[in-house]
């Protein structure tokens, strides 16, 4: 079938959306939704069978739901109304929560029903949610909706006719998620600023800035008169509540000259000078290393997964302490939501010289996949839980094998970054697991990618299937019979001898001048392009268009336009 997609944005539902359905072999093409006249166009050009709305801000236009079919996937239970489902949904401890699938009519979110399917809640964020138990029952919804379109004896539900537990809700407002620091309990606490991270934020006041806070954690064994900061700890500010205390990562100041997501202790700088620090071990704590039955498992669950200068470096420190520990395996385990993202855009953005610090991350970046790259004295394995991009795609091929849950999405590529040509060894890297033409069509696509493609593509060694929950121990069973086998000082000398070889025939040090090359001149060259989409990806600048990369309809055959000319 032809399908549009009329989407917002291209978030993380639709790129899985759009990578499931094209598995599925139906022809997919997208459309932001700009304006009615664009959509309008888009249905003209493309003529789609269907139409699919993964992630919408506005209704659909009547001239366009009166004459076509047009699929609403609904983060919500069946009658379930409103645009803050998945925040109501977390603020009052429902058990289970879905997705919905609706007929787009008039009245909105309340058109016939086409697919629904329901989940166990966690206690997660709500874009932790979203991006797994939303997104996977959202896909399988649509899924099932597509079926049922195609079956012509099936007629959608009437939503009046089904006994629906779900009902309609306002959109939440700040006077609802308010903390009252002086009544809330940790609990409480914990539950209302997760229920509107990563979007909108909890409106709270720092030090006398009113500000939107996000990015919170229990902070175990800290106490203190309600509603001060009490301490720090890495990027972290402390807050007593009335029976305990919370970390708070990540801030956002609109009155700030650079207003948008900033971890606490930069954007607070000063203000926090002098406060009591927590060691990470004990408070905010990004990287952690731990052994189960003799392999070591580094974890760096970084917000978004970017990962900033000094992020770097840390995990560098940490990664090079576990090539030191009496173990033969070291697993990268990254985070729950994302694997890694690379450079961190915002920090670079806030830095009294981005060029300076784009070029000082991606330094930092190189360094730690070189020490991956070099690491004789362990297998080393990248075990992908979540979500991958750009260089976060490269440092993870840089390990011996690379390992992926099965709803894993990589985006391997940096052209949405103004062209920017990438580092992290990638010239190196996949040419010797990808061949050259695998890694041409990698680093010049700029389409999001799914386990089967990565996997064919050679960016993956293994898929891992399964209920996300049994990723973590499927991973430390696959990793300690590797551990185990009778082969494996075999294959360390092995991996020593092609590393020696592969120096000889050239040095890493020359791939990493010639990206560095390369990335000078994105980032302190004439082309401006680097920095004006950084400032558009971190200032969340809506587009004006969409890019031909995914509009497939709007693609005009370059042998065409040469022969009309």
């Amino acid at each position: 079938m032809r399908i549009l997609l009329l989407t917002h944005a291209f978030n993380s539902l639709t790129q899985r959306l759009f990578v499931a359905l094209q598995q599925d072999k139906h022809e997919v093409s997208i459309e932001f939704d700009i304006n009615d006249e664009t959509a309008q166009e888009a249905i003209d050009l493309f003529q789609p069978d269907l139409i699919v709305a993964p992630y919408l801000k506005r209704a659909i236009p009547d001239s366009i739901w009166q004459n076509h079919i047009c699929l609403i996937v609904h983060p919500g239970i069946v009658g379930d109304r409103g645009p803050s489902s998945l925040d109501w949904a977390i603020l009052n401890k429902e058990k289970t929560w879905g997705v919905t699938v609706l007929q787009a009519n008039a009245e909105m979110d309340a058109g016939d029903i086409w697919a629904s399917v329901e989940f166990e809640m966690r206690d997660a964020t709500k874009a932790s949610i979203y991006r797994n138990e939303v997104t996977t029952a959202a896909v399988l919804a649509v899924q099932q909706a597509i079926s049922c379109f195609q079956d012509t004896t099936f007629t959608p539900t009437p939503l009046k006719q089904l006994l629906a537990k779900g009902k309609l809700r306002p959109l939440m407002a700040q006077n609802v998620r308010r903390i009252n620091w002086q009544r809330d309990d940790t609990e409480t606490v914990l539950r209302k600023i997760r229920c509107a991270d990563g979007f909108p934020g909890v409106r709270d006041e720092l030090f006398g800035r009113e500000v939107l806070i996000y990015d919170v954690h229990a902070a175990e064994g800290l106490r203190g008169r309600a509603g001060e900061v009490i301490a720090k700890s890495g990027l972290a500010l402390c807050k007593a509540t009335v029976d305990g205390a919370v970390w708070i990562g990540h801030v956002k100041d609109k009155a700030h000259q650079h207003p948008f997501k900033l971890p606490a202790t930069v954007l607070f700088a000063k203000q926090c000078k002098d406060l009591y620090e927590v060691p990470a071990h004990e408070g905010y704590q990004e990287i952690w290393y731990e052994e189960h039955q003799g392999v070591g498992y580094l974890h760096f669950p970084f917000y978004n997964g970017a990962m900033s200068t000094k992020q770097c470096q840390d995990l560098l420190a940490a990664y090079q302490d576990a090539t030191k520990q009496n173990t033969k395996v070291i697993v990268l385990m990254g985070g729950a939501d994302f694997w890694s993202n690379g450079i961190h855009l915002n920090m670079i953005e806030a830095a009294k010289s981005p060029a300076d610090e784009s070029w000082a991350n991606i330094n930092a970046m190189n360094d730690l996949a070189e020490a991956v790259i070099r690491t004789t004295s362990h297998i080393v394995i990248s075990a992908m839980q979540g979500n991958a991009g750009a260089g976060g795609v490269f440092l993870a091929r840089a390990a011996d094998e690379v390992w992926a849950h099965e709803h894993v999405i990589l985006n391997p590529h940096y052209k949405d970054m103004g062209n920017l040509y990438g580092s992290e060894y990638w010239t190196y890297l996949l040419p010797k697991y990808c061949g050259q033409d695998h890694a041409r069509h990698i680093t010049q696509a700029r389409l999001p990618m799914g386990v089967a493609e990565a996997m064919e593509l050679g960016l993956l060694d293994a898929v891992i299937r399964g209920d996300k929950s049994g990723f973590i121990e499927a991973v430390k069973s696959k990793a300690s019979a590797l551990a185990k086998q009778d082969n494996i000082h075999a294959a360390l000398q092995q991996k020593a001898r092609q590393r020696e070889q592969d120096e000889a025939i050239k040095p890493l040090s020359a791939y990493r001048e010639e990206e560095l090359q390369r990335m000078k001149k994105n980032f302190y060259g004439f082309d401006p392009s680097y920095h004006v989409a950084r400032y558009n990806f971190v200032y969340k600048v809506c587009k004006s268009r969409t890019p031909l990369t995914l509009a497939a309809h709007r693609r005009v055959d370059q042998n065409t336009l040469r022969s009309v000319a």
